[in-house]
């Protein structure tokens, strides 16, 4: 049986990102997140997609010793049973609410 893909964001998600975005840094690897993935990987096959540089980001994940969790770095969303994203709204069906949810968005970093 094939697992099914989660892609998760790398920014605000699986590292201490702030809003504060450096071209040459990625800031460490957020608490428990290793633990998370670990555990993730055992049912889904995990993809990160990220807006930084691909290297950069295969980097990070080898350095963070999560390469064998991880099957991809990529930046784009290519189709998934899941997307994990600290920017993100869950759609549900009502075009109000989400209208709303899009005008009081905040980061959970900024609450």
């Amino acid at each position: 049986m094939d697992k099914r893909t989660i892609l998760i964001d790398l920014d605000g998600v699986l590292n201490t990102y702030d809003g504060q975005f450096e071209d040459f840094f990625i800031p460490p690897i957020a608490a428990h997140a290793y633990e998370f993935i670990k555990e993730l990987s055992i049912d889904y096959k995990i993809v990160i997609f990220t807006s930084r540089n691909l290297l950069s980001a295969s980097k990070w994940v080898m350095d963070n010793k999560l390469e064998n969790f991880i099957s991809d770095v990529t930046n784009i969303k290519i189709p998934a049973f899941l997307i994990i994203d600290d920017r993100c709204i869950n759609f549900s069906g009502n075009f109000s609410e989400l209208k709303y949810n899009i005008d009081n968005f905040i980061p959970w970093y900024k609450k």
